[in-house]
């Protein structure tokens, strides 16, 4: 009975060390997934999105995918086996794992391609307002930015869908509101809602306004260069902590002997006990995978 409470008391520990408010990352993170209702509809499938992330030099190897298979199976048949001393249970936890590894793929390709993007937009935006300054006029300097070079598809093939939007429509209007649902960047919405601005209203000198929205983009895409390393330190101890959890079971093992740890895996709610530290653990590592690689800090 001591064993049994012992175990759950382990589970427990679990949970609240990654609710414990002492760690903001960590807090942060719970909270984040608690308040994430619904995720953002994607305008790109899976296949353009591997393609363009191959294309960009970025995709695995099949090496890398072997190397990654052996590890995640090596990895989780030695944290099963160390939980049960079951080599059935082990490989099954095993066949479970690696089957995860395609949805780690789509979620590491998905990051990829947003930050792509974001760089693309980011590259849009600064050469479209400096084509202005030179064009005074908004369709011409997006027509510049087009033919400089400078943009890759999607959003390359996205701006001259804009383009021929304002010649087709004899406006603007019908383009911006086309880029704004399509890149959804405060970067996009408040450069366009300038350019709309301009052109309503005629303005004859608007470098110093211009001037100052090159300003503030910059200093958006520096807090988004910050975000992701940040991003990148709160997924290397996240990672940490859920391989330490793992290795909890170990002191167990150390408190209540060996002999007597074997004998307690006999007792149903210690299985039961141990299966849910093994699958809370391993649902909150794949729900950090998910936070590090959707919420990119675009914005």
């Amino acid at each position: 009975m001591v064993e049994s409470i012992l175990a759950i008391v382990v589970m427990a520990f679990g949970v609240a060390f990654y609710f414990k408010k002492g760690d903001s990352s960590v807090h942060k993170f719970v909270l984040d997934q608690a308040s994430s209702v619904y995720d953002k509809y994607a305008p790109y499938s899976f296949h353009e999105i591997r393609e363009k992330v191959k294309s960009m030099g970025q995709e695995y190897t099949v090496k890398e995918y072997v190397t990654q298979i052996a590890i995640f199976a090596g990895i989780a048949f030695g944290i099963s086996y160390l939980y049960f001393y079951n080599i059935v249970v082990s490989l099954i936890y095993m066949v479970i794992v690696v089957s995860i590894i395609p949805y780690l793929t789509y979620l590491r390709c998905k990051r990829v391609f947003s930050e792509f993007l974001f760089e693309q937009i980011q590259v849009y935006t600064t050469n479209t307002i400096m084509e202005f300054q030179t064009t005074q006029n908004f369709v011409k300097a997006v027509e510049g930015v087009y033919n400089s070079g400078v943009l890759e598809s999607p959003v390359l093939d996205d701006v001259k869908m804009m383009i021929d939007m304002a010649y087709r429509n004899g406006d603007i209007d019908g383009s911006i509101d086309f880029m704004n649902q399509k890149y959804d960047y405060h970067m996009t919405r408040n450069m366009h809602q300038l350019f709309l601005q301009i052109t309503r209203e005629g303005a004859r000198d608007s470098n110093d306004v211009l001037e100052n929205m090159l300003t503030d983009i910059d200093i958006l895409v520096e807090g988004v260069y910050r975000d992701r390393i940040d991003r990148q330190n709160f997924h290397r101890q996240f990672v940490q902590y859920g391989l330490l959890l793992y290795a909890m079971i170990g002191l167990v093992q150390y408190l209540v002997g060996m002999e007597n740890y074997l004998k307690i895996l006999e007792e149903p709610i210690v299985m039961i006990a141990l299966h849910g530290i093994v699958l809370f653990n391993s649902f909150m590592l794949l729900s950090g995978e998910k936070y590090y690689n959707e919420n990119v800090g675009a914005e």
